[in-house]
């Protein structure tokens, strides 16, 4: 089975929100309110447990006539190929799928809420009626009926592009020169485990014409794991050393 994933490339991104829309009425999410937020035209603020795919606008000053230059992407779960809320469920309730995607099982869920904090990028989140968490799913039933996930399929710019990771990644690479060429500072976020190790790599990597931090992304985000072998060594090492004080005490208050 070939490991699936999304290449988003944000200089497509026209911000019609077709992804959003297309996300909510597939998986029945409700929305977010249709209210003014302040932050530019963006009234969904940010991924959540209901929100599954966000459109974020960064206006930035412009250059020449332009006063505003507009920074537009669709951000969604990034699908780590080490992904943190995978390693610190504790019930099994997510899993990596046959396609590479994460995956979580809501009627195994118990809400502990341990995956929230083990994501680097604030993917993942707890529902607010019954604390059970929610994020994308690579709409896996739709791929088990061999269609794209309906993001990509509303996409009237083709920003959004879903197939095997290894073809989107040959394809991003080609169009970040091509875009370099251009004069355009194009960079790939995530392409590859050597460009992102602290992740692994994403199954759900971009294109972006900006520093990361523009886009609402961490420029190196890690997943806490990462640091959990020299936590357990660091914690050995303090126990042998308390037994060890313990045992030179016990023998110099013996009685000579």
């Amino acid at each position: 089975m070939q490991t699936l994933g999304f290449f988003t490339d944000t200089t497509l991104c026209i911000g019609c929100k077709a992804c959003e829309v297309a996300c909510k009425q597939w998986n029945g999410l409700p929305d977010d309110g249709f209210h003014l937020t302040g932050m530019s035209y963006d009234n969904t603020v940010a991924l959540g447990a209901s929100t599954w795919r966000h459109v974020t606008f960064a206006e930035r000053p412009g250059n020449g006539r332009a006063r505003i230059a507009w920074k537009m992407m669709s951000d969604v779960c990034k699908h780590c190929a080490r992904a943190g809320c995978l390693e610190a469920c504790p019930t099994g309730a997510i899993l990596r799928t046959e396609h590479g995607s994460v995956y979580v099982q809501p009627d195994v869920c118990n809400g502990c809420g341990y995956c929230v904090p083990a994501c680097p990028f604030g993917v993942i989140a707890r529902h607010e009626e019954d604390g059970r968490a929610f994020k994308c799913t690579l709409c896996y039933d739709r791929l088990q009926g061999r269609l794209e996930p309906a993001c990509a399929k509303a996409c009237p710019t083709d920003s959004i592009q879903f197939g095997p990771l290894d073809e989107l990644r040959a394809h991003a690479e080609e169009r970040a020169r091509v875009l370099r060429d251009r004069g355009v500072a194009a960079r790939l976020y995530g392409e590859h485990p050597g460009t992102q190790p602290g992740t692994g790599g994403l199954h759900a990597f971009f294109l972006l014409a900006d520093e990361p931090e523009v886009y609402n992304l961490p420029p190196a985000p890690r997943v806490p794991t990462l640091g959990a072998g020299r936590s357990w060594l660091a914690a050995v090492a303090g126990a042998i050393g308390l037994v060890a004080l313990a045992a030179g005490s016990m023998l110099l208050e013996r009685p000579r």
